[in-house]
C-alpha cells in the first residue's frame, strides 16, 4: 500500500487562490484519460482524507453533490453537512491514528491524501506520505495556498505531458 498526495498546482506552486478558488484550474486543457490523469490514478485507491475547505469545495462544485465511493476522512474542527449514504468520517484525530484507520479499511489498495497542503504537511511530518503527484497547470497565481508547506526531499519517478499539463510523480525520500 502506498500513500499518495495527488494534486494540481499552478507553476508558481499554489493549489488554490487566497480565497480558496480553483477557477484557474477548471479552465485548463487536460485529457481525463491521458497520462497521469486522475481517472487512472483513482483506480487503485481504497480510502482518502481531506481538509474541511477541500470537502466543502467538492460539495459545492460536484454535480452529484458527492460522487466519491471511497471511504473518506474529513479533518475539521467544526460541524459539516454530510450527504446521505456517503461513507464520510469527520475527525479531529491525529493523522497517525487516521492513517491506521484508513489502512485497515483500504486493505491492499492505496491511500490518497487529497489536501489541502497543510493537512498533507501533517501526514508528511509523520512520515506517512510515500509519493507526491503534481499536475502543473500553465498558469501563475502569485499567491494562495502552497502545494506543500513543508520541506521534503523527493526523487522524480515519472514525468508526462497531458495536453497543457506537465505531470510529475515523485517518491518521498526518507532520512536514513
Amino acid at each position: 500500500m502506498t500513500t499518495h498526495y495527488y494534486t494540481a498546482s499552478s507553476l508558481d506552486g499554489f493549489i488554490a487562490t487566497a480565497d480558496h478558488s480553483l477557477d484557474w484550474l477548471l479552465t485548463q486543457d487536460i485529457d481525463e484519460d491521458g497520462p497521469m490523469a486522475y481517472s487512472g490514478f483513482r483506480a487503485g485507491l481504497g480510502a482518502m482524507a481531506m481538509g474541511a475547505h477541500t470537502y466543502e469545495w467538492i460539495l459545492e462544485h460536484d454535480e452529484d453533490g458527492w460522487s466519491y465511493t471511497l471511504p473518506a476522512w474529513v479533518f475539521s474542527h467544526r460541524r459539516l453537512n454530510l450527504p446521505d449514504g456517503a461513507d464520510i468520517r469527520l475527525t479531529r484525530d491525529d493523522v497517525r491514528k487516521v492513517h491506521a484507520e484508513m489502512s485497515a479499511v483500504a486493505g491492499d489498495k492505496d491511500l490518497w491524501i487529497v489536501g489541502g497542503g497543510e493537512l498533507v504537511g501533517q501526514f508528511a511530518d509523520a512520515g506517512l506520505v510515500d509519493e507526491v503527484w503534481i499536475q502543473y497547470a500553465p498558469v501563475t497565481l502569485g499567491s494562495g495556498a502552497p502545494v506543500l508547506p513543508r520541506k521534503l526531499d523527493l526523487e522524480l519517478v515519472d514525468v508526462a505531458r497531458n495536453r497543457a499539463f506537465l505531470c510529475g510523480r515523485y517518491r518521498v525520500l526518507r532520512a536514513q
